[in-house]
């Protein structure tokens, strides 16, 4: 009975300790989701701070909750913060062969909201994958393709690429190609693509529209147009317009060709 009693008494610390580190785990675990996701709700409701700023700040609060757990839940077990820093350091070189993808990431994350080729909610193109930016944090890019399908980037992939940004400017240019047939008046149709681009309140009057005879195509003319809008406007305008002018070329007459091959039979002598 003696004996049993003196095992129970030696495992009995082994155990307090367990229940300790349990605690502190999940106290940790909810402190990093709590303050994180606080952090990042106060700073996007500030107007003058990025809502990249916000997101990027909440990675880096959770995961220095996480590591000040984990080091007290080690310290519960009887090791020293001073031996887990030597033993770290012993370790250093084998850690960063094993995670360099990890610590690029982590690099590039770093790099990427130093300089902002893009921020949450603008529209990219990383290295051929575009979407939304949804979400950026200290490893990886979230991306939303505009059928709602979501793309996750590692961030040394997205900074090692080339990145096209579509919404950091306000306004953008829609160019379009309208081709007529070669028996039509030219100077007509300019005129009717000149007066739908006017008539569209999304379409800027500086820089006015451009409106040239960009090729003369083996079945067509083809007119080239460049209309200036703001940003948001691009693809409706784009439609809108294109449905305008072909609308427009069948009640004044003009014709929009297609290839077509012509057949030449020649009378035997």
């Amino acid at each position: 009975m003696d004996t049993m009693i003196a095992e129970a008494s030696a495992y009995t610390p082994l155990l307090l300790n367990a229940a300790k580190a349990i605690v502190v785990l999940i106290i940790g675990w909810f402190l990093a989701g709590f303050l994180s996701s606080t952090v990042r709700k106060r700073v996007n409701a500030s107007p003058k701070i990025d809502d990249t700023l916000g997101s990027f700040a909440a990675s880096i609060i959770k995961w220095l909750i996480l590591l000040v757990t984990i080091i007290a839940v080690l310290q519960l077990f009887g090791i020293q913060a001073t031996s887990l820093v030597a033993v770290l350091g012993a370790a250093t070189l084998a850690i960063g062969l094993a995670l360099q993808g990890t610590l690029s990431d982590l690099a590039a994350g770093v790099m990427l909201i130093m300089f902002r080729p893009y921020k949450i909610g603008q529209y990219v193109d990383i290295g051929g994958t575009s979407g939304t930016v949804k979400d950026i944090n200290l490893f990886m890019t979230e991306l939303a393709t505009p059928d709602n399908v979501q793309i996750v980037l590692p961030n040394g992939k997205a900074w090692g690429s080339i990145i096209t940004n579509y919404s950091t400017h306000p306004t953008r240019r829609v160019d379009f190609t309208f081709g007529i047939d070669y028996s039509d008046d030219i100077d007509k149709a300019i005129g009717i693509i000149a007066d739908l681009a006017v008539a569209d309140e999304r379409v800027h009057k500086e820089p006015e529209p451009w409106i040239r005879v960009t090729n003369l195509g083996e079945s067509s003319v083809d007119l080239g147009v460049r209309l200036w809008c703001n940003a948001g406007d691009y693809w409706e305008l784009k439609f809108a317009m294109t449905k305008k002018v072909k609308e427009a070329f069948d009640a004044k007459g003009i014709s929009i060709p297609y290839p077509h091959s012509v057949e030449i039979q020649k009378k035997a002598d």
